[in-house]
C-alpha cells in the first residue's frame, strides 16, 4: 500500500470536511475538541463582533491627523503636499473625557465626520498605534533584531493574514474563527457562527468552525433554482438528491454532506430573511459596496433569534488604501464611504434594539509612511483604528499617541510606527467582551503568552 498517497487522502478529505458553503474553500485543521463548550451552551444573551477590514494598509495620519498646534505642525512638515489643512479640521477635532499627555489633540478627516456624533456620545472610541508584534517590541530591539518580529513586514499579503491569523500568509485559521470555535456548539445552527459578507478571509476560519459566506443580496444558492430548474421542480429534486444522497465512496459521501448542509443553509437563512421586517433599513447610503455588506449583516442580527444563534462573528472589509499616489484625490472618499457606512450600521443596531450587543472594528493590513513620497505614502507597520458599539468605553484615546515625526523612539523609517499596541491585544479585548475566558485568549491568540496578563484587555469595550 502507498501509505504517503493514503495520508495525503485522508488529508484531503478532512480539508474537504470544513469546505464552507458557495465561494468559501478554506483549510481545515484538527478541532478544538470541546473547547468552550460550557460557555457557549450556557450563554442567554446575543453579541456579535464585526471586523470591518480596510484592504491595501490605511494612511493613518490623514484618517486621524493630529490637530495641537505642535503635532499639526511637525505632521505637516513631514508631508507638506499631502497633509490636511488644519483649517479643514476644525469641525471634526475631538474632544476626549480623558485628555492626552502634552496637550496632544487629533482631529478625523473631514470626510469622517458623521462619526464625530458617536464619539462625543461616548460610542466610538480611537484605539492608537496598533499593529502586528509578536512581543513587546522597543526600537533598539528592533533595530538589533534582538526580539522575533512578525515576518515579511510591509508585505500585503503577509499583514493582512498576520493581522487577521497572527501568522502570515498561509495561515490555515484566523483569531475570528478560533472565536468561532468556542461558541458554534451554543448556536442553533453552527455553519452561522462565523458569516463573510464580502468573499472569503482567512479571519473567520476556525480549527472546526468554517465561514459561511453570504452576498448583500441574501444568500448565495448551491443551485441557481432551487426550486426548478429549467423550468422543472422534479429535475431540482432530482440535482439535489444526486447532490446529497448517500455514496459508498468516502470521497463522495462527504461530498454529499457538505453540499446537504450548504442548501439547509441556504433555506434557512432565505427563509428567515424573508420574514424579517422590510422596513428599518433605509439608513445605508447607496453607491457604497462597505454599506451594503454592513446592511446585510444588519438584517442577520436582526433574524439571530430564528436563526438560533447566540454569538457571531462577522467580516466586510473594502479595499483601494494603498495609495502609493494620488492620495489626497482618493483617500478622503475611501475613508468617507468607511464612515458613513458605519454610522449608518450603528444606527441601524440602535433602531433594532441591538446596540449594545454589537461591537464593530477596523482592521488593515498596516498603516503607512508619515514621509511624503510625493503625492502618495509607502508600506507602513503601526496605525490607528476605530471601535464602535453600544458597550464601547468610548469618547477616549486608548494606547500611546505617537511621536510625529523622522527619527523619533517610535518611527524605524520614513514615519512607520513602531506599533505600542499589539493586534492581540486590540483582538484580546474583543475577545473577552464577547465572553472568551482567559484560559482560552492563548488558543485563540497564541502570541498572548509574550505580554504580562494586565495589558491583555486594554479596557475599551
Amino acid at each position: 500500500m502507498d501509505m504517503t498517497r493514503d495520508a495525503s487522502r485522508r488529508a484531503f478529505l478532512k480539508r474537504s470536511a470544513a469546505l464552507g458553503v458557495a465561494g468559501v474553500a478554506t483549510p481545515f485543521v484538527t478541532s478544538l475538541a470541546a473547547i468552550g463548550e460550557a460557555a457557549a451552551a450556557t450563554a442567554t444573551d446575543y453579541k456579535a463582533l464585526v471586523c470591518v477590514f480596510l484592504y491595501g494598509g490605511n494612511d493613518y495620519a490623514n484618517t486621524l491627523p493630529p490637530y495641537d498646534a505642535a503635532g499639526y505642525a511637525q505632521y505637516q512638515a513631514a508631508r507638506a503636499n499631502i497633509a490636511l489643512t488644519r483649517e479643514s479640521l476644525a469641525g471634526t477635532m475631538l474632544t476626549p473625557t480623558i485628555g492626552l499627555p502634552g496637550g496632544r489633540q487629533y482631529a478625523l478627516a473631514p470626510t469622517m465626520k458623521s462619526l464625530m456624533p458617536l464619539f462625543d456620545q461616548g460610542k466610538l472610541a480611537v484605539a492608537l498605534n496598533v499593529g502586528t508584534l509578536v512581543q513587546p517590541t522597543t526600537k533598539t530591539q528592533y533595530q538589533q533584531n534582538a526580539v522575533k518580529l512578525p515576518p515579511k513586514l510591509f508585505s500585503h499579503n503577509d499583514q493582512q493574514s498576520y493581522f487577521q491569523a497572527s501568522n502570515p500568509e498561509g495561515a490555515t485559521s484566523g483569531w475570528g474563527g478560533r472565536i468561532g470555535d468556542l461558541f458554534q456548539s451554543g448556536n442553533g445552527a453552527s455553519t452561522l457562527t462565523c458569516i463573510n459578507a464580502s468573499g472569503n478571509a482567512v479571519y473567520l476560519t476556525g480549527k472546526s468552525a468554517v465561514q459561511y459566506a453570504i452576498g448583500t443580496g441574501g444568500p448565495i444558492p448551491l443551485i441557481n433554482n432551487a426550486s426548478a430548474l429549467f423550468g422543472s421542480t422534479t429535475a431540482a429534486a432530482t440535482l439535489r438528491s444526486l447532490m446529497t444522497g448517500s455514496n459508498p465512496h468516502l470521497f463522495a459521501s462527504e461530498h454529499a454532506r457538505v453540499s446537504k448542509r450548504s442548501l439547509d443553509t441556504y433555506a434557512q437563512v432565505s427563509g428567515a430573511l424573508a420574514g424579517a421586517p422590510a422596513s428599518g433599513f433605509g439608513l445605508f447610503p447607496t453607491g457604497n459596496s462597505l454599506a451594503d455588506q454592513l446592511k446585510m449583516v444588519a438584517r442577520l442580527i436582526s433574524v439571530s433569534s430564528e436563526l438560533g444563534a447566540k454569538r457571531q462573528v462577522f467580516f466586510v472589509s473594502i479595499g483601494g488604501f494603498d495609495l502609493h499616489d494620488n492620495l489626497v484625490a482618493q483617500h478622503p472618499a475611501l475613508i468617507g464611504r468607511v464612515a458613513d457606512a458605519m454610522r449608518a450600521f450603528y444606527d441601524t443596531t440602535v433602531a433594532l434594539g441591538v446596540a449594545d450587543k454589537v461591537t464593530s472594528f477596523t482592521a488593515s493590513d498596516f498603516g503607512r509612511t508619515l514621509q511624503s513620497n510625493d503625492d502618495g505614502s509607502d508600506h507602513g507597520w503601526g496605525g490607528h483604528h476605530f471601535v464602535m458599539g453600544g458597550a464601547v468605553k468610548g469618547r477616549r484615546f486608548y494606547g500611546t499617541p505617537p511621536a510625529i515625526g523622522n527619527g523619533t523612539p517610535d518611527d524605524v523609517g520614513q514615519g512607520r510606527l513602531l506599533p505600542t499596541t499589539s493586534v492581540d491585544q486590540y483582538a484580546a479585548t474583543l475577545a473577552s467582551w464577547f465572553g472568551v475566558g482567559n484560559n482560552d485568549l492563548t488558543t485563540v491568540l497564541p502570541n498572548m503568552g509574550n505580554y504580562n496578563p494586565s495589558s491583555w484587555n486594554l479596557g475599551f469595550v
